[in-house]
């Protein structure tokens, strides 16, 4: 063979390993553009107990501890060293919009409310706005607790009188688990 052809065909090669090489980084440059484009869709994540302006609102000092569970529910965390603090914490994240976090902290002194303290809450009405992501629902749903029934979950319990004391039952007599050895 000449040397002529030789260096065409060598030539050759390596024009087409380039166009070769130039292609995967074409193909992998557009679906990189691709991949960009689609993000993969993230949960809301909820956590906590939400609590409403209104609630802490219906909050009284000298509630009962009961009284405070009705309006506010049962709290994130109670803490065995400290028994007179509840603390309600919630948090909502939600892709695209910044998180959310507010803490409310009860105080009680003698089993009886002492005084709170929270961050600025929303009302219902204002959370419920929140939540909407992107869809037009027109007005806002009824809520749960409506002001009167907050005032009637501050009304203190009617204290029963004595309790029946309760009778004891004999232990019940099961058979023996394994019969006995012959």
């Amino acid at each position: 063979m000449s040397d002529s052809i030789v260096r065409c065909v060598r030539w050759s090669a390596l024009g087409a390993a380039v166009a070769a090489l130039s292609a995967c980084s074409s193909v992998d440059g557009a679906s990189n553009r691709l991949v960009s484009m689609v993000t993969p869709y993230k949960i809301d994540i909820v956590q906590g107990n939400f609590v409403s302006r209104e609630q802490v609102d219906a909050l009284k000092n000298g509630m009962s501890r009961g009284q405070v569970k009705n309006i506010l529910g049962t709290p994130l965390l109670t803490d065995v060293f400290h028994a007179d603090r509840w603390d309600y914490v919630f948090t909502f994240k939600r892709q695209g919009v910044e998180s959310q976090a507010r803490k409310v902290t009860v105080y009680f002194k003698d089993d009886v409310l002492a005084r709170v303290e929270a961050d600025p809450l929303p009302t219902e009405a204002e959370f419920v706005a929140s939540l909407d992501s992107g869809r037009h629902s027109g007005t806002v749903p009824v809520l749960e607790m409506s002001p009167d029934s907050l005032k009637a979950a501050a009304k203190p319990a009617p204290v029963a009188s004595s309790p029946a004391k309760p009778v004891a039952t004999p232990p019940a007599s099961y058979p023996p688990l394994e019969s006995p050895a012959l």
